[in-house]
């Protein structure tokens, strides 16, 4: 066997599920983490060490940068993937990087650019794409089952009012209190772009009314749950909705309608299923539903006995297929590239651009065209001051309110309680 790839993780909560798969992966090695937080250093190390492996632990992620690594695992904040990426990549490192690509239209023309430049590998970790019903669904569109989609419904649901001051950590300045509804689109919209293969052209924003809870746990928005109604480049319609509507557990749905049938996830008695229907091709409104429980077929013992089981099995496949794909191997055809990463990422923040003019509906940019970037090379429109400048948006199109500091004190003392 040849060398192992020698990766490194940035981000040691949402990084660990990647270190999990990285400590057991018979073609990498996890060889470095870095994590400002110190107890996830350690933890991170201690796992290693279980392992039989030592690794390199850093708080500062440019003397991370200069460790003696092949790539780099992004699992840092949401907004700041991109920014990091441009830095991993032009210091020579291959890139996977979590949800999202990019937290401006700027920022994905500087991501497609400098991996182009670099011809190194960047792929998205959508781990959506790769749960278990929804990766058999990707399998059987692509193998005709349905036809070609003709409209699409798809819904990330999850609440996180319960975790809400864990995972800002009771601070108000957090990206996730600053969350405008369409931005984390790529859980709910990712899936529905992989399985069909096709390109979103246009879209159309909306905000749900914001949640009154939320307020008090220290977003001015009141962190509500956003839709994006997405034209497909062959004219099919793509319903998409996600964020903290009311339902536990956290719920995902999707639904492909095609020329010839259907394909969606079913929650039955005998647990979660995938339905299949297929129209008889003599007798029009005639045809037989499938209803079964997928099994793995890609790299199944492997993914089995990774150890990572964590969002539908789903969260193994990202990194196996950076891997594979750096190495040129057959499993790595199935890594989602810097185009369709940043397809998926634009759709949520012209949704917002669309809500915010009224709900007119937006073009969608091809950025694999180099001709269709200078339009968007300069729009660093978002909502952080320090990235958007005088471009800077509000969080939601009600009004902000002006957070109690009485309130934010108490989150953040609940936040530090909790993390003695």
């Amino acid at each position: 066997m040849g060398k192992k790839l020698r990766i490194g993780v940035f981000g040691g909560a949402r990084g660990n599920s990647m270190i999990q798969v990285l400590l057991h992966h018979p073609d990498a090695e996890l060889v470095a983490v870095c994590d400002k937080y110190v107890p996830l250093l350690e933890q991170a190390r201690k796992n290693a060490e279980a392992a039989g492996l030592s690794i390199a632990c850093f708080e500062n992620f440019d003397d991370f940068l200069k460790y003696d690594m092949d790539a780099v695992v992004l699992a840092n904040y949401a907004t700041e993937h991109a920014t990091f990426a441009v830095r991993c990549l032009r210091a020579g490192k291959h890139v996977l990087s979590e949800v999202l690509p990019s937290e401006t239209m700027a920022q994905a023309v500087e991501l497609i650019e400098t991996v182009e430049e670099t011809g190194l590998v960047y792929a998205y970790a959508e781990n959506y794409c790769y749960m278990d019903l929804t990766f058999e669904m990707w399998r059987k569109y692509r193998e005709g089952a349905i036809g070609d989609v003709t409209f699409a419904e798809c819904e990330y649901v999850h609440d996180c009012a319960s975790c809400w001051v864990d995972i800002t950590y009771g601070d108000p300045a957090h990206w996730r209190n600053h969350l405008y509804p369409t931005f984390y689109c790529t859980h709910s919209l990712g899936p529905v772009l992989m399985m069909t293969g096709r390109r979103p052209v246009q879209v159309v924003g909306f905000e749900n009314p914001p949640i009154e809870e939320f307020y008090h746990l220290g977003h001015a928005g009141g962190h509500a749950s956003g839709i994006e109604m997405v034209t497909l480049d062959n004219g099919a319609i793509v319903k998409s909705i996600h964020g903290p509507l009311k339902l536990e557990p956290a719920h995902t749905s999707y639904k492909l309608y095609g020329t010839r049938g259907y394909l969606g996830t079913h929650a039955g008695d005998s647990g979660d299923q995938v339905r299949l229907y297929q129209e008889s091709p003599e007798h029009t409104c005639q045809g037989e539903n499938h209803f079964y429980a997928p099994e793995k077929f890609v790299s199944a013992e492997l993914a089995e006995n990774s150890g990572v089981a964590t969002h539908g099995g789903s969260d193994f496949y990202p990194t196996h297929f950076f891997i594979e794909k750096i190495l040129g191997k057959e499993d790595g055809k199935w890594s989602i590239d810097v185009y369709q990463a940043v397809d998926m990422g634009i759709c949520g923040i012209l949704a917002f651009r669309s809500i915010l003019n009224g709900n007119q509906p937006v073009r969608i940019p091809n950025l694999r065209n180099k001709e269709e970037r200078d339009a968007w090379r300069n729009d660093r429109a978002c909502t952080n001051p320090a990235v958007a400048g005088d471009q800077v948006l509000p969080c939601s199109s009600y009004p902000e309110r002006v957070l109690d500091a009485e309130e934010i004190a108490r989150n953040r003392h609940m936040w530090e309680e909790r993390h003695k």
